[in-house]
């Protein structure tokens, strides 16, 4: 691994790979999300099994982790390697004639999800282990739907979900697309992947930008 890490090849395949598991992760965590809208009930029972399963807490989770944190490390590690392959002054760039602006700004979307990222653990993840571990309250199943709809009551808040979202779209716009290419997938499927990876970008960030919105404008008393 340390031996593949080494490369240029080889650490572009690794942080797409890592790309990947963060796109399944992604698109689990948004259906488990959806039911929020669709059926309160199902997201209650949903989030008490990820909660309360051994598995996903002592196995999943902590890979999961690990793979955020390996993947925008990665992403910070070519980001300076790209930097110094450039010729000094770089006299020829002329922006978006030579790269779209998803492609250029990958570093500055990226930086922006993680920050998200650590917003969306300070309310969701920290209270969750203050409630188990610290505070030591018993389970109860159906708290899960009230909690996480008071969350987005703070239009503020709800005003930075959205545009991470929308940075994210930008981030998969390229990213999703280019993972298969990094990979070496090259063949009469790749066309239709790169659709389905862009459509995929845009679907599930507005997705969740929905779900953000629609749980603001239906609050249930505290």
């Amino acid at each position: 691994m340390s031996g593949l890490l080494k490369s240029s090849i080889g650490r572009k395949v690794a942080m797409a790979l890592s790309g990947l598991f963060l796109v399944v992760f992604l698109t689990q965590h948004f259906v488990i999300n959806s039911t929020a809208v669709l059926a309160p009930d199902l997201f209650n029972s949903w989030s008490h099994f990820m909660g309360s399963n051994g598995l996903v807490q002592y196995g999943l989770q902590p890979i999961l982790i690990l793979g955020v944190i390996f993947h925008f490390i990665m992403g910070f590690v070519l980001e300076i390697q790209n930097r110094k392959a450039r010729p000094v002054g770089y006299a020829n760039y002329k922006g978006s004639a030579n790269a779209t602006w998803a492609s250029r700004n990958m570093i500055i979307s990226g930086a922006v999800i993680l920050a998200f990222l650590g917003l969306h653990f300070y309310d969701f993840w920290f209270p969750e282990m203050i409630h188990k571990y610290v505070e030591s309250h018993p389970e109860d199943p159906t708290r899960y739907y009230a909690e996480t709809v008071h969350k987005f009551e703070n239009p503020v808040r709800v005003v930075l979900y959205v545009i991470s979202f929308i940075l994210l779209a930008v981030h998969l716009w390229h990213g999703f697309a280019s993972t298969f290419q990094s990979v070496g997938f090259n063949n009469k499927y790749s066309v239709a992947l790169s659709k389905f990876a862009k459509v995929w970008a845009i679907a599930i960030p507005v997705g969740f930008i929905f779900i953000a919105v629609y749980l603001h404008l239906n609050q249930i008393p505290h």
